[in-house]
């Protein structure tokens, strides 16, 4: 655990950063026939960079100082807050309630499955490129 002051203090730094960001981009982007298409986007966009980061990271050496710091400050804090998993929830239900419910299942899918394919993307990219082998 990070218990030390300093380290917390920048995990909610880069979390108020983050959480304005989301603000920003939600409020400059409208909500498309009912779908909520800033969180979708930038819950993707999260799950891409914070895969990236992560396995950027974690090839360069363990989780001590610098790294520790960039994962702590832009992981969980930058990137915890600027997607949000409570808006997912509550933007489903409300689909999931309204008159096209169908658009609510989509939503929610959607956002799991290619927030999955996202991170997996950010690890491809930032996974060293490896030669080929055999013949060509």
């Amino acid at each position: 655990m990070h218990l030390r002051p300093a380290l917390i203090l920048l995990v909610a730094l880069g979390g108020a950063l983050g959480t304005g960001l989301r603000e920003a981009i939600s409020l400059a982007v409208p909500i498309v026939g009912g779908f909520p298409l800033a969180i979708f986007g930038i819950n993707l966009v999260g799950a891409f960079v914070l895969g990236f980061l992560l396995e950027a990271l974690s090839r360069r050496g363990p989780d001590t100082g610098r790294r520790r710091l960039l994962r702590l400050g832009l992981g969980t804090g930058l990137l915890g807050g600027f997607t949000t998993y409570s808006a997912l929830a509550a933007d489903s239900a409300v689909l999931l309630t309204g008159p096209e419910a169908w658009l609510g299942v989509v939503y929610a899918l959607a956002t799991v499955v290619l927030g999955a394919g996202a991170t997996l993307a950010g690890i491809a990219l930032a996974s060293p490129r490896r030669p080929r082998t055999g013949a060509a």
